[in-house]
């Protein structure tokens, strides 16, 4: 290959199902044989149900709400309004952002009060003895509206005659953020040599986890503890929030725990209004409240994502080499400021903008606006595809723009020297991403693509070629903590801050501690998820499980083995020094009888219990801010059908670098759920609000388009070794990666195919009516 393009050697990609780490996921025995432990599942004994009546408004002043038909009803225990929330604050907004002036944050209580902000806005809580009952109660609900005018299309929020949602927040503004150096960028631009502008939507779109919401409230009158049982992730920080922030309470009085989880992708990560209801209903009547989602309550009542529009400058030399970069997005808050809303489009982004190049002066300039819709909040990425997205998509429109390889082009601004610094301040500490993409396009076969074209052509399609690379930031914060609990049936227990929810924890946890300890896997049990067995930790999200979990986990190792040696060093007659571990004993050398000695961890345990009556428990508190940074290089060709802009994927290929890998085969497959969502975003997915009336038009999945196995091909996927040195595991963090590439690879394929048609731009999701209406128009054009 020319332009320096070399390939990688071979040896040091992993092939996850061939490799010695790839444990099968110890809990897939119960998954698969129906011994899941669901909250849908779990009774309560004397449990009521309880519905939300919710606004079919995107904007309205209730006058007036009449309950007395649905209180009249037999077996409704209570219906309440805002009105009737005694004490109940409103939800907290955590997360903190270096905003140009204070981020708004109007009040979001836990039911409309005076007026409902978009459609699915809770108003009433019902709750009655079953949930049929509970939303029976509801449609006997009268509520009076004046309806107001909405906006609920992003592009209009910001103008002067919009509608006004919040008083407090002029022209729907809610914050600005600026980061980077605007007169070195300024600077830049005004030499470049050229300058590639491009206007970018990234779609709206809803996590539609497999499980949907649930929450189960309890309320303790003889200790004044309320217990909260979800479907949900990050319980601790779903305490905080509640416990600070709605209740005024001590964190203790307030306990919250999961079970096993149905998928999250962050829209489990945060605090909604049903958390409140369920337990403040407990307290009121006295009984267990449970409330379940219904699928079209998660699509309206539920946190979607992403939603933004950004104007991207690249300025370049004459030799193609990056100058500068300049974003400007608007980002969409929905009518509320959710738990970590405000981080999407500010903090997360941020991290990862300018992608895996080396671009010496940026700026990223953010608007952060209120609409009439569903509250904004984290899903898998959380702003790191929109970066990602933004920056490949520039250099793609860049390369045919000079008239430039688009691997070449890539393969000229690649970050080659480590650690590097980047213009924002984020140090990235390891990476080969220029041998990456060699590896990719040598995997992917670029060289004979021009024959796959021309057979396509043959049938009457159009085949595209797409690259696309990704830098994955995996966050420090929160720092995070583990726990280890020697049990007396010779197991034992790791609790660790970090949750679950499907991506494989009870085994890799294992493998870590299995690793360092010199004990079977199957020793390990993990215990997660609860604020009474783990007293702290940050939960799910950020891809950040093993990087803070796993370290903390090994610091609970060697805190094990620092607590036993000198008990060991007693039991055996010899000093601490003289004591060596492995393989789960401590060893001494042989005496002067030439015997050596040894006793096993478990036998100290034992000892210390028999002894004391005390348990033998090890902490690790892993004290980290420091970011990894997954990444890799990534293709997909894609086949479309000019006469009914259906598309088809083809094919898939991956080089991707998440550091030491604990289980490749875990790895794996959450890289391939990851790219499954990217794709369904570029392809399919897409939120959309009627601009007249404000209703979700895609609110059940007769409307919203999920990727299905048929719309997937088979992935093929390397996985590339760097270690980073941020962590003593070595590990990056993938649970985000997919979903991070996937987008841009997809779309630049997808371009790549219509572009001989005079099609040079289309936005996700590159549905078959819209690459149908785009090649419609480039004819029109050319007529």
């Amino acid at each position: 290959m020319s332009d320096g393009l070399t390939a990688l050697d071979s040896s040091r990609l992993t092939s996850p199902p061939d490799d010695s780490r790839s444990l099968r996921r110890r809990e897939d025995q119960r998954f698969l044989t129906g011994q899941g432990d669901y909250l849908d599942d779990r009774l309560v004994t004397g449990e009521l149900s309880a519905a939300v009546l919710r606004s079919p408004h995107a904007h309205a002043t209730i006058v007036s709400i009449d309950v007395s038909a649905a209180a009249a009803l037999p077996g409704v225990r209570g219906v309440f309004t805002s009105a009737d929330l005694d004490g109940l604050g409103p939800l907290p907004t955590s997360i903190t952002v270096a905003t140009v002036e204070p981020l708004i944050v109007p009040p979001r209580l836990p039911l409309a009060a005076g007026r409902v902000r978009h459609v699915g806005d809770p108003v009433a809580f019902v709750v009655a003895d079953s949930a049929a009952l509970a939303r029976e109660a509801c449609e006997h609900i009268a509520v009076d509206y004046d309806i107001l005018p909405s906006v609920t299309e992003l592009r209009h929020a910001p103008e002067p005659d919009a509608a006004q949602i919040w008083p407090q927040a002029p022209g729907n503004l809610a914050f600005r953020f600026h980061r980077g150096d605007a007169a070195a960028v300024e600077k830049a631009f005004a030499k470049a040599a050229h300058i590639v502008t491009c206007d970018l939507v990234n779609n709206r779109i809803v996590a539609a986890a497999l499980e949907p919401r649930i929450a189960v409230g309890r309320f303790d009158a003889g200790t004044g503890v309320y217990h909260l049982e979800i479907s949900g992730a990050s319980v601790h920080a779903i305490r905080r929030e509640l416990a600070e922030g709605v209740f005024g309470l001590p964190l203790d009085r307030i306990q919250v725990s999961c079970p096993d989880v149905g998928g999250g992708f962050g829209m489990k990560n945060v605090t909604y209004p049903e958390h409140a209801l369920v337990l403040w209903a407990a307290r009121k009547l006295d009984r267990p409240v449970r409330w379940s989602a219904e699928r079209i309550e998660d699509f309206t009542g539920g946190i979607h994502s992403r939603d933004n529009l950004s104007t991207a400058r690249l300025a370049l030399d004459r030799k193609g080499r990056f100058l500068a970069l300049a974003v400007e997005t608007i980002g969409n808050l929905g009518a509320y400021v959710s738990s970590l809303g405000p981080g999407s489009a500010t903090n997360a982004p941020a991290a990862a903008m300018g992608g895996l190049y080396d671009i010496p002066a940026m700026t990223m300039d953010v608007r952060g606006v209120f609409t009439n819709t569903a509250p904004i909040d984290a899903y898998r990425g959380a702003g790191k595809p929109e970066a990602n997205y933004l920056i490949e998509r520039l250099v793609e429109k860049g390369a045919h723009q000079l008239r430039i390889d688009p691997a070449k082009l890539r393969q000229r601004n690649f970050i080659r020297t480590f650690p590097y610094r980047s213009a924002f301040g984020t140090t990235i500490d390891c990476g080969t991403f220029g041998e990456n993409l060699d590896q990719v396009l040598l995997a992917a076969d670029r060289a004979g693509f021009p024959d796959r074209k021309r057979a396509a052509s043959k049938r009457g399609k159009l085949r595209g070629f797409g690259i696309g690379c990704f830098l994955e930031t995996s966050r420090g914060q929160p720092n995070e903590e583990a726990w280890l609990r020697m049990r007396d049936d010779g197991t034992i227990d790791m609790a660790v801050g970090t949750q679950s929810n499907g991506q494989g924890h009870e085994t890799s946890f294992a493998q870590v501690a299995s690793t360092k300890l010199g004990l079977p896997v199957e020793t390990f049990n993990l215990v997660q998820a609860d604020t009474t067995r783990v007293p702290r930790g940050g939960g799910h999200g950020g891809a950040r499980s093993l990087h803070l979990g796993g370290t903390a986990l090994v610091m609970a190792a060697d805190d094990l083995i620092a607590k036993a040696k000198p008990i060991a060093a007693q039991l055996l007659q010899v000093t601490p020094e003289g004591l060596t571990f492995e393989n789960g004993r401590f060893h001494a050398a042989a005496g002067p009888d030439g015997v050596s000695r040894e006793i096993d961890l478990f036998a100290v345990a034992r000892h210390v219990l028999d002894s004391t009556g005390q348990g033998v428990e090890s902490h690790g508190d892993n004290v980290c801010d420091i970011i990894t940074f997954p990444n890799g290089a990534q293709v997909a060709e894609v086949e479309i059908d000019p006469e009914t802009g259906a598309i088809s994927l083809e094919r898939y290929v991956a080089v991707d670098d998440y550091g030491t890998l604990v289980n490749p085969l875990l790895t794996e497959s959450q890289v391939h759920g990851g790219l499954a969502q990217g794709i369904g975003q570029a392809l399919l997915e897409e939120a959309v609000y009627d601009p007249d009336s404000g209703q979700l038009l895609s609110a059940t999945f007769m409307d919203y388009a999920m990727p299905r196995a048929d719309d997937l091909p088979f992935f093929d996927l390397a996985m590339v070794e760097i270690p980073t040195k941020a962590n003593p595991l070595g590990v990056k963090g993938s649970g985000q990666a997919g979903c991070i590439g996937a987008p841009q690879t997809v779309m630049n394929a997808v371009l790549d195919a219509l572009r001989p048609l005079g099609v040079t731009h289309l936005d996700m999701p590159a549905t078959p009516a819209k690459v149908w209406r785009a090649i419609r128009d480039a004819k029109a054009k050319t007529a």
